[in-house]
């Protein structure tokens, strides 16, 4: 049986962030949550998996800072591979500010239980 993987990163709607600083901010949750999953056994055949298949990566979006924790507990709690981005607040937002989770690449069933309701950006 097929098994297809992704990537989707969640970020926060609230912020009004420039084009620029949201596709950094995804860029960076992206690139952390597999530099993560490089890492452990599972995950890297994960990842690997996911490669061989294009790196298919969604983009969805919270309302909020509340949310977006809530969606990274829920990928901890479940065994994903996952990154949450607090900016350094070098351009437009403040220090610390949270703007973005990676989560994957993992099975698109796993992903979809936590993320799959949520709108595209």
């Amino acid at each position: 049986m097929y098994e297809e993987y992704k990537q989707v990163i969640v970020v926060r709607s609230d912020l009004k962030m420039s084009k620029g600083k949201l596709a950094v901010q995804v860029a960076h949750a992206s690139v952390d949550a597999v530099l993560k999953a490089i890492n452990d056994k599972e995950w890297s055949t994960w990842v690997n998996k996911w490669v061989e298949q294009g790196m298919k990566k969604i983009v969805v979006r919270v309302e909020n800072e509340e949310r977006l924790l809530d969606i990274y507990n829920k990928c901890v709690s479940n065994k994903l591979p996952c990154s949450i981005i607090r900016d350094a607040g070098k351009t437009e937002l403040p220090p610390g500010t949270l703007t973005a989770v990676g989560i994957g690449p993992a099975p698109s069933d796993l992903i979809d239980m936590i993320s799959g309701d949520l709108p595209l950006l």
